[in-house]
């Protein structure tokens, strides 16, 4: 019996760690299976080391960004460069969904980036209707809106029950946390 290949649709939300952790693994996973993929990172401009991950999987894992080294916090009105940046991301992960070129796509923080005004739900939304049925969607971040939630295939919550950074005040790691 031949498998008939459905891509589904992933959220990664909640408060705790390891949202974008686990994407990136289903990346090397996928990588490891010959499955080509695609990160776009909203809200991210810094340098972070999973961006060598396309020197250890050349032709297989892209990856861009699409965000500023600044943080923009919660009640800040975000800049126009990080407006742009995010809507400049929003036509790349349309693009890597309709060419055909990626089995795999992953829209890391692109659930805050909707709920830091950053880009519209409903241009997200129209996007998802776009998708091709063939290609797998990982969409991560918190405030993951419930309309993604209620399309959404799978869902996973990461709950932070403990966290080293709050507990005992330690700085993000290289490697482990950036």
């Amino acid at each position: 019996m031949m498998q008939q290949k459905i891509g589904r649709l992933h959220v990664y939300t909640g408060n705790g760690k390891g949202k974008t952790t686990a994407a990136l693994g289903l990346a090397v996973r996928a990588a490891c299976a010959d499955i080509s993929v695609y990160i776009g990172q909203f809200m991210k401009g810094s340098q972070y080391s999973e961006l060598a991950l396309p020197e250890h999987f050349p032709d297989l894992i892209t990856i861009e960004q699409y965000g500023t080294p600044t943080l923009i916090c919660k009640g800040e009105k975000p800049s126009i460069e990080d407006i742009e940046s995010a809507a400049e991301g929003l036509r790349r992960l349309q693009s890597a969904l309709q060419t055909g070129s990626y089995e795999l796509v992953i829209a890391d923080e692109l659930n805050v980036a909707v709920h830091m005004g950053l880009i519209p739900e409903s241009d997200v939304l129209k996007l998802l209707e776009l998708r091709p049925f063939e290609v797998e969607l990982v969409l991560t971040g918190r405030y993951a809106p419930e309309s993604f939630i209620e399309l959404a295939d799978l869902v996973t919550e990461m709950k932070e029950v403990k966290h080293y950074y709050t507990s005992e005040g330690l700085q993000a790691r290289k490697g482990i946390e950036f």
